[in-house]
């Protein structure tokens, strides 16, 4: 006869050594648990604008440099390679020295790279600057979201949702005050000054961050997670982390894509000048919407995959992703559909960076999580490379219906993936883990045998 059911339940839970098991019913860590979260989130928030205010600058900066839209984005795509790709070495030195240290590291690369777009008259020069940008917010991202899923294992999905939003809603309070700076003062004077405040608020605030001891930490009893922290080399040969890799960059192909081009896009659609909604014009309102949207989608989405599950929340969000791109590609030449959609696109799709990230701990454990995950973020820079290609189709096509109607496909693989494929995969994954390694996990004597 076989284990009794809570007891099979107990050791798929606790997949990792005894001392782990017992530290699940632990107390409130000693350590306040949600100042480091809040520290984290403050600073995401701060490095957000090397992302998600640059579709600002780009009118600007084409309009004083003979330069096409597409080799002024390619910045773009050079930022967003380099803070993925550079993520698994990053992970690499998080896991070794702490997140302080790198954090820190991350807001003076932050400063240098907009005062390097300050001053620069070249393409090139801004290439550099995309280049150490997207170093210095991978320093900070990684280790932040590193930070949280350490803190946080009982409400994983929670508190990278946080973390994540900082980052995907950290504009909303800037958005206006950069462009109303652009207009008065120019682009260059708009990347120095805020080079300066955002920099060193990075470097103040990193200083607080700290990582957690083993007996500071709660797990979840509602979702699976294991105990056993695997190596990125064991990780990488689990099926389970290539399928998370596929969905991942199928996902977040058309955010990321939605982010560098909603502004030429509401340009080509004829409603970025339109008024909207009290003497709003589409395109700022749109970009206000979508960063709270954007910010919204990630602790919402990931608190609810506490509840209910990652993968069946990933199924909802995805599904709601690529029905909103589709209703774009046909409703997007009017203002305020234009708009509307436009939140229904981020809000469902920010949660990548929750969901993801919070699967990554459950499935692998958090001890070397930040190379890891650092591996699996490069999704993102996988879907970067799309970007300048939604360009040149949105030119060879005449409009951006092909280039929606691609994304929308993408997401509706993402999100039958998850049900079909990913869900069942985790389960055998954590089965497996408690076949192979039965008699390392003992458990508590309050949990009843039947």
């Amino acid at each position: 006869m076989g284990p009794a059911p809570s007891r099979t339940l107990w050791r798929i839970l606790t997949v990792s050594n005894p001392s782990s098991a017992l530290s699940s019913r632990s107390s409130e860590p000693q350590v306040n648990r949600w100042l480091q979260l809040a520290a984290g989130v403050a600073c995401m928030v701060a490095a957000s604008n090397v992302q998600y205010s640059w579709t600002l600058f780009v009118p600007a900066i084409q309009e004083s440099h003979d330069w096409s839209r597409a080799a002024i984005q390619t910045a773009f795509t050079i930022f967003v390679l380099m803070q993925t790709w550079s993520t698994p070495l990053v992970g690499h030195f998080i896991d070794k020295h702490g997140p302080a240290r790198i954090v820190s590291l991350g807001g003076i690369l932050i400063a240098c790279a907009w005062m390097i777009n300050s001053q620069a008259q070249s393409l090139t020069m801004f290439y550099v600057g995309g280049a150490v940008g997207g170093a210095g917010v991978a320093c900070v991202y990684a280790s932040c979201v590193n930070n949280a899923l350490k803190w946080f294992p009982d409400r994983r999905g929670l508190a990278v949702g946080l973390t994540a939003g900082g980052y995907g809603a950290g504009t909303i309070l800037t958005i206006m005050p950069i462009a109303g700076m652009i207009e008065r003062s120019g682009y260059q004077s708009t990347f120095f000054t805020f080079a300066l405040i955002q920099g060193v608020a990075i470097f103040a605030l990193s200083w607080f961050l700290k990582a957690p001891r083993g007996d500071e930490v709660n797990y979840s009893t509602t979702v699976l997670q294991s105990r056993r922290d695997y190596t990125l080399g064991e990780a990488l040969q689990t099926p389970v982390f290539w399928v998370m890799l596929a969905m991942f960059t199928a996902t977040v192909t058309g955010g990321l894509m939605a982010v560098a081009q909603l502004g030429p896009m509401a340009e080509d659609l004829g409603v970025a000048d339109k008024i909207v909604f009290f003497g709003m014009a589409a395109l700022p309102l749109a970009l206000m919407l979508d960063r709270v949207m954007n910010g919204l989608s990630r602790p919402l989405f990931g608190w609810i995959s506490d509840k209910i599950g990652r993968e069946p929340t990933m199924f909802v969000a995805f599904t709601l992703e690529g029905v909103g791109i589709f209703a774009l590609a046909h409703l997007g030449h009017h203002p305020l559909a234009f708009v509307l959609l436009s939140g229904v696109v981020f809000i469902a799709w920010g949660e990548v960076y929750s969901l993801f990230s919070a699967t990554a701990g459950d499935v692998f454990g958090t001890k070397h999580i930040g190379k890891i995950y650092g591996v699996l973020y490069t999704a993102k820079g996988i879907a970067a490379l799309l970007v300048p290609v939604g360009n040149i189709v949105m030119e060879a096509t005449g409009g951006w219906h092909t280039v929606l109607y691609t994304m929308a496909c993408l997401d509706a693989f993402a999100a039958i993936m998850a049900l079909a494929v990913l869900r069942p995969m985790i389960r055998r994954h954590h089965a497996r883990n408690e076949r192979e390694r039965p008699a390392a996990y003992p458990m508590p004597s309050n949990v009843p045998a039947e």
